[in-house]
């Protein structure tokens, strides 16, 4: 096993910019997710891990050795691909050994090194069978057992969970994880699920644009996002964002958007002296409660989703607040639909942004040195 480290890596395709100056540190045995929307630069970015593509700039290494010139195939990684990338003339044993044969290991050692994979995985009553004749999930982990069988000191992991349905997604997810915990090795895994993300990383790295946003524990992330965007990244449904203006009376910090005013108790003047005065306010969905009137902040009702264990509300609060949305328990009472609420919300949940930035104004030491 062997950690990953790339240092001041850059991609460029012509004249686009797909990787900018990235600098990541992976450790040995880390399960490391790159998160963010299509086209972030996150595949690229295991691409050159990998060397399917090489740095315009910056240097990639692995272990103590740099690999930024070497072919794949001297690297000491293996890869798992979105489409499963199995031989379809091949059964699954021929799958598995593929790796071992090519490096002309040993019959007994193959057969012995495919065995231990497939009871590992579960597949063993498919040795025999071809792909055409498995599901997707079946056929997730020969790619999986693939991958194991080569001992590599990285696992390089392109959205491999993709192409599953819900159901088997969690319960793939789940084996994931507990597989990691057997091999202890070195994981690098994309995708564009935040939910994969929090679930699967030890650490989870944020991207945008070509640039990491933030790097981090998942729930250090969740609770203290160094601005807008990984803060509306992450989370289901997203974080709200109500745009506004601070106000200083006295002693007393209050936040106005459109006709509405709200007081920031968990704030003082001397706390926000240097802070602008355009803001926005950020509140998790799952941090407000319904009631029925006497509150600062108010919204009408147009849309009440019942989803089982919980409900969700979408609210309008004015044109200049724009909409809300609140998730409640699904056994809670709920207001009709076009009925006038207020909004309980805990003033030590709530969230500070700069209007014109977007970074998180409140005092995490996980922000320090990116505003």
């Amino acid at each position: 096993m062997a950690g990953v480290f790339l240092k001041g890596v850059t991609k460029v395709f012509g004249s686009t910019l797909i990787v900018k100056k990235t600098d990541i540190q992976i450790n040995d045995g880390e399960f490391m997710v790159i998160v963010g929307p299509s086209g972030c630069g996150k595949t690229t970015t295991l691409r050159m891990i990998a060397g399917l593509e090489e740095p315009t700039e910056g240097e990639v290494y692995i272990g103590d050795k740099n690999v930024t010139h070497l072919e794949p195939k001297d690297r000491d990684i293996a890869m798992v691909f979105q489409n499963y990338a199995l031989f379809p003339h091949m059964t699954v044993g021929e799958n598995l050994s593929f790796g071992l044969r090519i490096q002309k290991v040993a019959k007994k050692i193959v057969a012995e090194q495919v065995k231990n994979a497939a009871d590992l995985l579960g597949i063993t009553q498919y040795l025999n069978s071809y792909p055409r004749q498995l599901s997707g999930g079946q056929c997730q982990r020969v790619a999986l057992g693939r991958a194991i069988i080569r001992n590599p000191q990285v696992f390089l992991m392109d959205e491999p969970l993709s192409n599953l349905d819900a159901k088997l997604r969690v319960q793939m997810r789940a084996e994931l994880i507990k597989l990691h915990q057997r091999l202890k090795t070195t994981v690098v895994y994309v995708t564009h699920d935040q939910t994969e993300a929090m679930t699967m990383g030890t650490r989870i790295i944020v991207m945008k644009d070509g640039v990491i946003q933030q790097i981090g524990k998942p729930r250090e992330i969740y609770h203290a996002p160094c601005n807008m965007f990984v803060a509306g990244f992450l989370g289901s449904p997203a974080m709200n964002f109500i745009k506004g203006q601070l106000e200083i009376i006295e002693e007393t910090v209050l936040f106005r958007t459109g006709s509405q005013t709200m007081t920031l108790k968990r704030f003082t003047p001397e706390q926000l002296k240097d802070v602008p005065r355009e803001v926005v306010l950020g509140i998790r969905p799952e941090d407000i409660q319904v009631a029925e009137d006497g509150e600062e902040l108010t919204c009408k009702i147009e849309i009440v989703e019942h989803v089982g264990a919980e409900s969700i509300i979408y609210g309008a609060m004015g044109e200049v607040s724009g909409n809300i949305v609140i998730r409640c328990p699904g056994n809670a009472l709920l207001p009709e639909v076009q009925q006038d609420i207020g909004m309980i919300i805990d003033p030590e949940k709530l969230y500070l942004f700069d209007g014109q930035t977007g970074v998180n104004l409140m005092k995490y030491k996980a922000c320090e040195g990116l505003a």
